[in-house]
């Protein structure tokens, strides 16, 4: 296509691509701070970059569904019309030197691959030559990717592939791929450049990059987003479940707290209302662009040079239970670790955590966690895995007359070492960190790289000591600054692909130390990745002491959940200030509702230290979670063997009810207990009440009817309701897991 074909074409319209921006590749600018995500978009907007669209479909092989696409080479150009500068596609004819050696529209490989009625896989090449990544280095899928055949029918137009749930249609020219469901609805379908035809913004299609500034390539592809159209997942995002209208960054940050769109736990995962799931097999940093810059678009800037793009067709549950066969399904955490627990920053002593226990048992209020946080070191937040013997006496002792008591210590650590830390040195010497390409430190400090099993060796040891002390779980914090552009791995790749999974490995790092030591499998971790569900559980955050929040931190969780991953919890009340009392109120009965409980902040937040009418409401709500144990319990295990989140958002129960898909700020606890939190004081909020049964009031016992309903809250400043005609199993209360009289379960029909 000539340049004045284009012009003819394109009129006086503009390309809609994003400003200049500074390469992924760099960490430097006076913008630029560390941890602050990348936004990948940004290259496809750069004018040095030459820009490949896909065009067509060329030497495909039916049977083995692979074969070829051409890319057609354009640049983007700056363009004046009136008193408007924008930019332009140009076809471009390669000035590449010597000439021959290179193609000016490259063929390269393409494929699908049949994972299982519901799943196919498509994977797109912008080189000759594959990465290959090797079975042992795999972190995000949880084992051999399953194959299936789907049946075929090829025209001179369309190669379509199909099963019993929908089928993908490959167009010859323009090149699209098209996705539909078993109705023959189409629900997906790439972009093509003629598509710009039909509108004055000019939006990128299907296609590829390769950067000026060093000639690596990353891939965007650009997929369809339809009238009504709902997009849900990405990870831990605080930000609107719907995320249509938003420009999400899938990069592991640590925003500080639940209150921004940065994400401790981003996940390459998203699903749509329209029957259909997607999977971005990738380690790299993506902008997922979900009509926020062109409403009929889905643009997935994607850092990788690879598509690795795992289609899943179905409702909710059945694309999760999908996704979750992929990248693994967690184990069933042990029993205790869904009761109450208590923490502060920090615990500093063993008379400390004698007192919390004293305080405990004295007050009656259950629980079965005492977490000692930063402080137990010798020197504050300087992690060496030794009780400080000034403070801890006999922490031996200390750990098994806690445990007699019904309590599990859980112990805080991080993977960061400054040069002050004992271990620091050795840790250079033995070469067991992330270095930059000097072979130095890409930081002042040391960090921990778990791609060398050397390292991971080293720091399970550390950990195996504390494990056999009778330590039962390890706070996995941080792991979310990585090196990026100046980090090397042991890998053999730097931080492009290697920051994002970082958390994986740490996570993994600890699960499996945690599970051969104890016989359980649990952590507590802060920051995740696609894989990390594997290994639960993860909690929300340093959250602030405000209703916005808690809000924002129901949002992250119920987003969490809509990712893949089972158990979720947070930091009930906030954790910079001292939590107001009529907050702390009605945050409490969130988070007992949430799967796991942990009452945590920067000041101290024991109910005693408020007065002793707090203390009566906090056993009564830490009650109310003890006596629905047989009910948590068999809800949790059904999650390990669904994939599904134990607080789910409302559509992932109801799917056929519009009104599910719209509510944010309410969601069901395990599948059949509706919860809606108080996030003003009140006395009554609006709930609504999904699918076509009554609902019965937890603590009232009112019946209401399916739909909107003002409903009053009862004792507890929240509002439960279980579905009209289920039977709860409830047991008597105890003071931890292990003292439950499991005979003496009672069914309640509601």
């Amino acid at each position: 296509m000539t340049h004045n074909l284009i012009k003819t074409l394109f009129g006086a319209m503009v390309l809609s691509v994003l400003p200049v921006g500074a390469q992924i590749h760099q960490s430097t600018g006076p913008n630029v701070l560390l941890n602050q995500p990348v936004d990948v978009s940004e290259d496809f907007g750069n004018f040095a970059n030459t820009f490949f669209f896909a065009d067509s479909l060329s030497d495909f092989d039916v049977a083995k569904a692979e074969g070829k696409i051409k890319w057609s080479r354009h640049s983007i150009e700056p363009r004046q019309a009136f008193n408007t500068n924008g930019s332009w596609p140009v076809k471009l004819d390669m000035l590449d030197f010597p000439t021959p050696a290179y193609d000016n529209d490259p063929e390269l490989d393409f494929g699908i691959d049949f994972v299982t009625d519901r799943t196919f896989r498509i994977r797109v090449y912008t080189s000759n030559i594959h990465p290959d990544v090797p079975a042992a280095e795999e972190v995000m899928l949880a084992g051999e990717v399953p194959s299936t055949q789907w049946s075929h029918v090829a025209t001179k137009d369309e190669i379509k592939y199909s099963s019993k749930y929908g089928s993908v249609s490959i167009m010859r020219y323009p090149l699209r791929i098209v996705v539909k469901d078993a109705n023959g609805n189409t629900i997906q379908k790439t972009r093509h450049l003629l598509d710009n035809d039909t509108t004055q913004v000019k939006s990128l299609p299907f296609c590829f990059i390769k950067r000026g500034a060093d000639n690596s390539r990353s891939i965007a592809p650009m997929l369809s987003l339809s009238p009504n159209e709902r997009i849900y997942g990405c990870g831990e995002s605080f930000t609107a479940l719907n995320k249509v209208g938003q420009k999400v960054n899938l990069f592991v940050t640590d925003p500080q707290g639940p209150e921004t769109d940065m994400m401790y736990k981003p996940v390459p995962f998203y699903m749509s209302n329209k029957g259909y799931g997607i999977f971005l097999h990738t380690t790299a940093p993506v902008t997922a662009d979900f009509g926020a810059t062109y409403i009929g678009t889905q643009k997935l800037f994607m850092a990788d040079e690879t598509l690795d793009m795992f289609v899943m067709l179905g409702s909710p549950k059945e694309i999760l239970d999908e996704y979750t066969n992929l990248v693994g399904k967690p184990e069933m955490p042990p029993l205790w670790s869904f009761g109450t627990w208590m923490s502060r920053i920090t615990y500093f002593s063993q008379e400390e955590g004698y007192e919390i226990a004293k305080q405990l048992r004295d007050n009656k209020i259950p629980a079965d966690v005492i977490h000692f946080d930063t402080g137990w070191f010798g020197v504050d937040w300087q992690c060496d895995y030794k009780f400080a013997p000034d403070r801890f006496s006999d922490p031996a002792k200390m750990v098994k007359d806690l445990k007699e008591q019904g309590f599990h210590i859980s112990l805080w650590q991080l993977p960061y070492f400054t040069p002050k830390n004992v271990y620091f040195k050795e840790l250079v010497e033995k070469g067991l960190y992330v270095k930059n390409a000097n072979g130095s430190l890409p930081y002042e400090d040391v960090v921990l790289d778990f791609t060398n099993k050397e390292t991971v060796k080293w720091y399970q040891e550390k950990l195996a000591g504390l494990l056999k002390l009778g330590v039962g779980a390890i706070k996995v914090d941080f792991g979310e600054a990585a090196p990026l552009a100046n980090g090397i791995y042991a890998s053999g790749r730097n931080g492009l692909y290697e920051h994002n999974v970082y958390t994986v490995r740490y996570d993994k790092a600890v699960y499996e130390i945690t599970k051969t030591i104890t016989g359980e499998g649990i952590i507590w971790s802060r920051s995740a990745w696609a894989g990390s569900q594997r290994y639960p559980l993860h909690w929300g955050g340093d959250a602030a002491n405000t209703n916005e929040a808690m809000l924002s931190t129901l949002k992250g969780g119920l987003s969490f959940g809509l990712s893949g991953f089972s158990f979720w919890s947070h930091d009930i009340g906030g954790f910079v200030q001292s939590c107001p009392v009529g907050l702390y109120r009605r945050w409490l009965p969130f988070g007992m509702f949430t799967s796991h409980s942990r009452v945590h902040g920067a000041p101290p937040t024991e109910p005693w230290l408020y007065n002793n009418e707090f203390v009566d409401y906090f056993r009564k709500v830490a009650e109310m979670k003890y006596k629905l144990m047989p009910y948590i319990a068999d809800e949790a295990k059904a999650c390990t063997q669904t994939g599904l989140p134990m607080m789910r958002a409302l559509l992932v129960e109801f799917p056929d009810d519009p009104g599910a898909w719209m509510v944010e700020d309410q969601y069901m606890f395990g599948s059949q207990i509706l919860v809606a939190p108080m996030f003003e004081e009140g006395k009554s909020r609006t709930v609504y009440l999904p699918g076509k049964s009554k609902w019965v009031d937890y603590q009232t016992g009112k019946t209401y009817n399916p739909g909107w309903n003002e409903v009053q809250v009862g004792e507890v400043p929240i509002v439960l309701m279980v579905r009209k005609g289920t039977k709860l199993k409830h047991v008597p209360v105890a003071q931890s897991v292990d003292k439950i009289d499991w005979s003496k379960v009672k069914e309640t029909m509601y």
